[in-house]
């Protein structure tokens, strides 16, 4: 099954306020694993970015000067997250802002029914601890060293190794071995009862070596080679 676990980073917490997402990034997911595909991409928002937020994520007015408008890049970005459901810690937030930037580009709303939110998964399986990404990367043992400020990318992919741990991705691997095996050996003792030995009758080998006038043919062959490079070694 293909999965898209994505994060995304704004001018702050509300798009019914004029915030706007400044960057998004995805990774892909297929049977639980990474298949190495993702899509990342900074906007301009067309508004200041307030020093609460940069604080966090470390995006500039003058880096995100350049970058493109979300809606230059809408095409891609639907394009790369298909219709397959969508992962992310507190996905309400990030469902939010995309589908308020697909709002102002004449876009359909990614339907929430895809949303997968990896923070009520964790709340459910550890009532009472800590849930942050952070928090969830050390009981996991993700190594979040690279993580110095927020990052879209970065966080969805330390996300996606969290969400793996999450839905017990690496024991469902492991059954799926187990079954495997018992399958393939009840299979293998199936054949041998109900398969009855074939007798094959060997033939003998083949000669190979060349004829006298194969053999001449290829002297002559040589001969007519100048200076061969085997007579200098």
């Amino acid at each position: 099954m293909r999965e898209i676990v994505f994060d995304t980073e704004t001018t702050g917490l509300s798009p019914l306020n004029g915030d706007r997402v400044v960057e998004i990034g995805c990774v892909e997911l297929f049977n639980r694993c990474e298949t190495g595909r993702h899509f990342h991409s900074y906007f301009n928002p067309c508004r200041p970015m307030p020093s609460e937020a940069e604080a966090v994520h470390g995006l500039s007015d003058t880096f995100l000067s350049d970058k493109p408008l979300f809606a230059d890049v809408v095409e891609d970005l639907l394009m790369f997250i298909g219709e397959s459901p969508m992962i992310a810690h507190n996905a309400a937030f990030d469902f939010g802002f995309i589908n308020a930037e697909l709002g102002q580009c004449g876009r359909p709303s990614v339907c929430m029914s895809r949303m997968v939110d990896t923070l009520s998964i964790a709340r459910q399986k550890f009532p009472g601890a800590k849930h942050s990404l952070d928090a969830l990367c050390t009981r996991f043992g993700v190594d979040r060293s690279q993580r110095i400020k927020h990052g879209a990318l970065l966080d969805a992919q330390l996300l996606a190794q969290v969400y793996v741990e999450l839905t017990g991705g690496r024991q469902i691997g492991l059954t799926l071995v187990a079954e495997l095996i018992e399958d393939q050996s009840a299979t293998a003792e199936a054949a041998e009862t109900l398969i009855e030995p074939v007798s094959v009758a060997i033939r003998p080998a083949r000669p190979h070596a060349p004829s006298e006038a194969e053999a001449a043919r290829h002297a002559a062959f040589l001969a007519k080679i100048k200076d061969p490079i085997w007579n200098r070694l």
